[in-house]
Order: C-alpha cells, then structure tokens, then sequence
C-alpha cells in the first residue's frame, strides 16, 4: 500500500515539474530568444523607446492625410475582438464604409478617373432628398445612432450641440415635455433634433470642424456650417449612392468594405493602400507646400519598401501595415 502512495506521490511530483517548471521555462526560454519580438507582442515603440502599439493591432489615425485601415465593429479596441454580424444593409456599416469611400471613389466609363465627391457635395447642396427638403433633417431621423455618434465623437461636435441647447429654450422644453424620462439630456440626446433645427437654418450646410488662425498666429479649429469638404462627401456619399444607382463608379478593393474576423487586422492590401494614395498624398502636399507628383512619388515608395506577403510571397497578395506606414508618415 505504501509502495503505491509513494509510486503515485512522485508521479505526481514528476508531472508537475515537468508540466509546470520545466516545459513553461523551455517555451518562454524559446520565445525570449528565438521569437523575442513575437513573444513580447510585436509591440512597436516610438524614438524613446516607449511602446506606442502593436504590429498586430491597428489604430485608428484621423485625417486626409493618413491611410485608413478596413472596417471595425470593435473599432480597434484591443480589448475586444471580433466581427459583426451585421449586413450589406446594416446602416452603421453603411456609413463606416462610406465615410472612407466618399471622398475617394472615382467613375469609370465616360468619366473613368474623374472624382465623385465634387458631385455629391453638388446634390446635397440643392438640399433635396427622395423629393424632399432638408436632407440633414431626413438623415438625422432615419438614423439616430448615427447622428448620436456625431455629437459624442469630438469635444467640437458636442460643444455645438451643447451651445445650440442652450439657446434653444423652447425646443428643449419640448424635448423634456416628449421624454420625461430623462430630465438632463445629453448633446447626444439632442443630435435628432439639433439637426432638424440646423437643417431650417442652414438649408444645403453641414457643421463639420473648419481651421483657422487666431489673432496670435495660433491654429483652432471651430464647428461651422459648410457646404463642401470631406464630411459632406463621406456622410452622404451613401445617400447620393442611392438616389443614383446607375452611376459607374471603379470597383474598389474588397478589404475596404469588409472587416476582417477579429475586426483588428491592420493590415490592408497594396492595392486598397494605392486606392486611397492621392488623398494621402495632396493633404500632405498641402501641409508642407510641396508638389503633389513629389509626395506621390515619396508614398508610393515607402508602401513599396513596407509591402509584404505571406510566407516570404509564396501564397496571398501583397500587404502593408497600416500602423506602419502611417507611424512612418508621422514622423516625416
């Protein structure tokens, strides 16, 4: 009977230090040594060595000036993973899409290269949608969430709301009058109608952010009714999509209207990088003064020198990092 205890007491040692000492000591000596970078997460670090990300996660980068990775339903949070299930007709991807698609997309046909952004900020300035005025006010109504999300997802946007609250005493009675659930709402609360009032006053506008000097030299940025610009061009674009079907527009890359599994993927096809390369590439042109054939060129290099597939070229298309790249970008 002791023999059996002793016998199955040191089994039970053995295992453990094989299972719990050993086997995790030679795959984390492994990995330190051989896959170092993998092991420790690919992270990537900024010129005083602090970690700033991971070449497995992408980030969202605002500005004309940046590449765009693909579509998220986690919006790059590392701390969720995953798709959606949403469809073609889902209008939040819908937007996501378009908001990327609109000031970039071109015709093919009889007008093949010819932008579609100077077309759609034409349509909505008739401010006219489905025989209807007020296009603002029909988009703000046919999708709360949407117009909610504009007012949370820049201090600007909401500031705006919160002003044209407090000036608008009647229609906020209203409001609390139709909703005494909530009696302090948010501007997000208010983005509906907000955008049916600023639809009456600025009929064939948009508030989107516009910069400006200051009397000291200084840059701000400051919300102002527009009628033209990239909001305008990706909000709407899908509106426009819809009220002209049969428009021939350039097919674009898959990648740029569908998200990956993990919905973290920063990485995107040489050709959805080259698809988005002449907005990148005339926003950084204007920045710095120079010329845009110059810049093009210079971009066009350095997606060349990042590009890369899988297993050393073997299967798959060419792909570049989209946190690569535009960190590259930054610090030029």
């Amino acid at each position: 009977m002791n023999a059996h205890l002793r016998a199955n007491f040191l089994l039970l040692v053995v295992t453990i230090v094989l299972c719990c000492v050993v086997y995790p000591a030679i795959l984390f000596g492994i990995g330190q040594t051989v896959f170092h970078d993998k092991a420790e997460g690919s992270l990537i670090y900024d010129k005083q060595g602090k970690p700033i990300g991971s070449h497995l996660i992408a980030q969202p980068f605002s500005g004309e000036g940046y590449f765009q990775p693909r579509p998220s339903a986690v919006s790059y949070n590392a701390a969720g993973s995953g798709g959606s299930n949403w469809g073609a007709n889902q209008y939040l991807l819908r937007e996501r899409v378009a908001r990327q698609l609109g000031p970039i997309v071109k015709y093919a046909g009889a007008r093949k290269g010819q932008p579609v952004g100077p077309d759609v900020e034409a349509w909505f300035q008739k401010d006219q949608y489905d025989g209807k005025p007020g296009i603002v006010a029909q988009w703000a109504a046919a999708h709360g969430t949407v117009a909610s999300n504009w007012a949370k997802a820049d201090p600007l946007n909401g500031g705006y709301v919160l002003a044209w609250m407090n000036d608008h005493a009647d229609d906020m009675a209203q409001w609390k009058k139709d909703n005494p659930d909530n009696a302090a709402p948010k501007p997000e609360d208010m983005a509906v109608t907000f955008f049916s009032s600023f639809s009456k006053v600025h009929p064939g506008e948009f508030p989107s952010a516009v910069e400006s000097a200051t009397a000291d030299g200084k840059s701000e940025k400051t919300i102002q009714p527009v009628k033209a610009g990239t909001d305008i061009q990706g909000i709407f674009f899908d509106l426009w999509r819809q009220e002209h079907p049969t428009a021939d527009l350039e097919p674009v890359p898959a990648d740029m209207v569908m998200a990956s599994g993990s919905g973290l993927d920063p990485h995107i096809t040489l050709k959805n990088a080259l698809y988005q390369l002449d907005r990148v590439a005339a926003r950084r042109a204007a920045d710095t003064n120079r010329n845009v054939n110059e810049v093009r060129k210079e971009i066009e290099a350095l997606l060349q020198q990042k590009k890369e597939a899988p297993l050393g070229g073997l299967v798959g298309v060419d792909l570049v990092n989209v946190l690569e790249v535009n960190l590259a970008l930054r610090d030029r």
